[in-house]
């Protein structure tokens, strides 16, 4: 799988997650993409943070360690991360896995 197609599976599995956590409405007022910010266009509050974090524990396991990815950030690259800054650590992070498969 191309690294493009990894990285839109991630994509897709993040927009769904986010999209549970904060509700399916939030698909229609903006479209999940890389350019998406968390603050910006999702507006997301500290306990969604903390559901998606337990998400992506789920999904991947210590593999993606979003608390520890945040905790090596400064407070204005939180302020201003985006969905694809995310997508990019999960990339990363699971190189070589198959995305999508069974969890």
């Amino acid at each position: 799988m191309s690294a493009d197609a990894h990285a839109d599976r991630i994509l897709a599995e993040v927009a769904g997650m986010l999209a549970d956590i904060v509700g399916d409405e939030i698909l229609l007022a903006v479209e999940i993409t890389h350019d998406s910010g968390f603050d910006d266009d999702l507006a997301l509050e500290s306990i969604e943070f903390v559901a998606l974090a337990g998400r992506l524990q789920e999904r991947y396991g210590d593999r993606v360690d979003f608390i520890e990815f945040l905790a090596g950030l400064e407070i204005e690259e939180i302020m201003t991360m985006t969905v694809g800054h995310l997508v990019a650590h999960i990339a990363t992070c699971t190189r070589g896995e198959s995305v999508g498969g069974a969890r």
